[in-house]
């Protein structure tokens, strides 16, 4: 194509300007409650659930609660967490894009 508009030859490389998926993303959907802290995270404990996505299956570890220390790469002391600081990973299977979809994911 000579000469023209840059923006349809460009259109015409890439496919339709604005195309959405109609299946929609194929990463995870987040579950959004918030906590007192105002994150998007739940403490871990009796009757509450574990997972951070919708429609997951799989092996979720969940704790919170927990300090340390450790150091730097200049071996410096460095402090870690606090009540309420949460751990969790999740590694299975989730439902989005109209399909089974799989991953390990850590949220702290």
């Amino acid at each position: 194509m000579q000469g023209g508009n840059a923006s349809a030859q460009a259109a015409a490389r890439t496919g339709p300007v604005g195309h959405i998926d109609p299946d929609g993303p194929s990463g995870p959907y987040p579950i959004p409650w918030l906590d007192m802290n105002g994150s998007h995270n739940q403490p871990a404990g009796p009757h509450l659930e574990p997972s951070h996505i919708y429609h997951f299956r799989g092996r979720v570890a969940r704790c919170s609660g927990f300090s340390g220390m450790g150091t730097d790469g200049k071996n410096e002391r460095l402090l870690f967490g606090t009540k309420t600081t949460d751990y969790g990973i999740m590694d299975g299977e989730y439902w989005a894009a109209r399909a089974p979809q799989t991953g390990t994911f850590t949220h702290i």
